[in-house]
């Protein structure tokens, strides 16, 4: 698989000029940079940092390096046009994006009650864009400047180019690019697709009739003459999936149409399964999707970048810091990363509730040692507040960088979900010797105390390397390692496509041994998710007993969210496996607690000490026949009274055990053990964070 290099075309504008300060935000910037116009004017739902963990400051400065004047319009107010025309018409196009999280998942929580914050606004401050905001601000850009191309990007546009599910209105949506009226859709982080599509609409091709750009959909009236269709939206005349053969270039599946999966969980099922076996590279075709009478055109997905166009994508000239105009307001999302470096992109690792492989692929695409150390010393001596220590070293995971299928030639063909699950494959190259070499070499930087990993470790990968747990124990875990083993039954993990439990042990056991060695004291803080689909009221108990045993007691947990796309939302929308074939008649059946009263039971047991959790988990335990986990027992699960002060349910009475006056309640944090919680007024409830 192989492309031109995304720096090797010529200069839109061949004119010398340095890069902007910042991308332009207003008139006065324009001007002060010589600027009569823009040629692309980028929309963003998300404060402008000019920092490559933001998209648009990726995406506009890789577009500043192809020779066109890029300006940000960032958090517009979406009630009229009029500031969609700050920056005046765009010479090419708009590019519009949500944002770094899709806008519907950035506003609600799991169980759809509105956010109060949002941490891509100065001053996390809620409600500063609309929701589904990539519809409303291209609605916006076409009423500005009815004749300006849209080019949809980012996660939000990325997520939900087919028919998909929505949760916030339980119903199955359209394409985006379809609700949007866009022109064309970048899928990915789509650095490739971009520089493409701006390059031709420069030329004067025209956006829609762009149907050969690895990486993009667009809406056609119909299959074009000389294509071969394989026709999937049946399943019962189903085509098994096949290697890409020749002539493979030239063939298109057909999906589902948006009617068939509304009207049929069981082919939204299907057509879920059929997009997620179309995502390598080296083997997946183009797909379409009937809407009415249209057709939505999705090409395969783009080469991965090479490590020379990684280093060359992070290495442009951030100014590593948000927008002058926003003063002195903080950017939680900003100071979260400030002092954070991305060392690859991509996951294998295909957990089915994970957004990750959908979005950035399952090819891991690593920068070079020397982009790497290069960015450290540019926070070191660039970025105001920088006290030596590296908040973060990673991506998507902290260590698969590097890591890659031993041969080629079974990595095109390939059409396995995850290169991990149910065990690793034995293709894959797992040495971490890279990662370690590299750590050592970061941490000798002069003027750098301390490199954390703090991004998600796989454990599973992290057990082959005896050497790698060492060397991140000794060196870079600063008092506690979070990981997220997810769940400790088969059920549930089977469906999330994760390691059994038992590789969580053999990876707790080496990570303490390594702490022993090191005369450090550290600890492991495990992540779990509630109402995952596959996942019964009996899962959640011994997930729960599970904790107790083992001293856990989670501040804040995770209840399943049903993101667009994802395989595990198919599972929930259909209650059909799509990991598996799907069929009328013999496809595995799964359960999802869907309704709120179930989603809020199987949260509780994930916080079974909190007394305010007890009433309905005692009511749980009688129904569910296991009356026996009550009561104050260290084998039991929760005790049989209610604290004053507390929530009990009406008009029953609290029986067993009472506390003592004054008697405290205890919480562990981080595997610090037991301490005692601040004393607390006659009635009054624990202190600390809730869930």
């Amino acid at each position: 698989m192989t492309a031109p290099n995304i720096f090797s075309f010529p200069k839109f504008r061949t004119e010398t000029r340095k890069p902007a300060p910042f991308l332009p935000m207003t008139r006065a910037e324009m001007d002060r940079l010589g600027w009569d116009s823009c040629d692309i004017i980028v929309v963003t739902g998300d404060a402008y940092v000019d920092h490559p963990s933001f998209g648009m400051a990726i995406i506009g400065r890789l577009l500043e390096a192809q020779g066109f004047r890029v300006g940000i319009i960032a958090q517009p107010d979406w009630n009229s046009a009029e500031p969609f025309k700050a920056l005046g018409k765009p010479n090419l196009f708009f590019g519009v994006t949500g944002g770094n999280m899709d806008s519907m998942v950035n506003r609600y929580t799991a169980d759809r009650r509105i956010r109060s914050n949002d941490s891509y606004t100065p001053n996390d401050e809620g409600g500063k864009r609309p929701d589904r905001a990539v519809i409303v601000y291209a609605q916006r850009c076409r009423e500005a400047y009815k004749d300006v191309p849209i080019v949809l990007g980012g996660i939000e546009a990325s997520l939900r180019r087919i028919a998909q599910y929505d949760h916030w209105s339980e119903k199955i949506r359209r394409s985006i690019i379809v609700d949007a009226k866009a022109d064309i859709l970048c899928y990915g982080n789509a650095e490739r697709a971009i520089v493409e599509v701006a390059r031709r609409i420069a030329d004067g091709q025209r956006p829609r009739e762009m149907d050969d750009i690895r990486g993009t959909a667009i809406i056609r009236n119909a299959v074009p003459d000389g294509w071969t269709v394989i026709d999937s939206s049946s399943i019962d005349e189903l085509t098994p999936a096949t290697p890409r053969a020749e002539g493979a270039e030239r063939t298109v599946v057909r999906l589902p149409s948006f009617e068939q999966v509304t009207e049929d969980k069981t082919l939204y099922a299907h057509a879920s399964r059929v997009l997620h076996q179309e995502s390598n590279p080296g083997n997946a075709r183009a797909l379409v999707q009937r809407h009415g009478d249209r057709e939505v055109w999705l090409t395969p997905p783009p080469i991965p970048l090479t490590t020379a166009e990684m280093d060359g994508v992070y290495g442009l000239p951030y100014a590593r810091a948000p927008h002058p105009s926003y003063g002195d307001a903080r950017i939680p999302a900003w100071e979260m990363i400030r002092f954070s470096v991305n060392i690859m992109r991509g996951c294998f690792g295909g957990c089915s509730f994970c957004s990750i492989t959908e979005h950035e692929g399952r090819i891991i695409q690593s920068r070079s040692e020397g982009s790497i150390l290069k960015e450290i010393e540019e926070i070191r001596d660039k970025v105001k507040g920088f006290t030596g220590v590296i908040s973060d070293m990673g991506g998507p995971t902290a260590n698969m960088y590097r890591m890659a299928c031993k041969d080629k030639e079974i990595e095109k063909v390939c059409r396995r979900p995850s290169c991990v699950y149910p065990d690793v494959c034995k293709n894959l190259n797992t040495d971490h010797s890279s990662l370690i070499q590299l750590y050592r070499k970061a941490r000798a930087i002069p003027g750098v105390k301390k490199i954390n990993i703090a991004s998600g470790l796989r454990y599973d990968l992290a057990v082959k390397s005896p050497e790698y747990v060492k060397e991140l124990v000794t060196h870079h875990v600063g008092g506690y390692l979070k990981i997220a083993p997810e769940h400790t039954e088969t059920g549930p993990l089977s469906k999330m496509m994760k390691p059994g439990i038992g590789t969580y042990d053999r990876f707790k056991a080496m990570f303490e041994k390594a702490a022993k060695d090191a005369g450090k004291k550290l600890y492991l803080i495990p992540y779990f998710i509630a109402a995952h689909p596959g996942t019964t009221d009996e899962d959640m108990m011994n997930l729960a007993l599970w904790l107790k045993r083992n001293g856990f007691k989670a501040d804040q947990v995770q209840t399943f969210l049903p993101s667009p796309m994802s395989l595990a939302t198919a599972m929930y929308h259909s209650e059909r496996n799509p990991l598996r074939p799907v069929r009328r008649t013999g496809s595995e059946e799964v359960f999802s607690a869907k309704g709120l009263k179930q989603r809020r039971l199987h949260k509780a047991f994930l916080r079974y000490h909190d007394p305010e959790n007890w009433p309905i988990l005692r009511d749980a335990l009688k129904r569910m026949g296991r009356a026996d986990l009550i009561g104050p027992g260290e084998q039991q699960l929760i005790p049989a009274w209610q604290p004053a002060g507390t929530t009990a349910k009406a008009g029953t009475k609290s029986d067993g055990p009472k506390p003592r006056p004054g008697q405290t309640f205890y919480t562990q944090q981080a595997g610090k053990g037991r301490r005692p919680l601040k004393p607390q007024k006659p009635g009054g409830k624990p202190s600390g964070r809730r869930a």
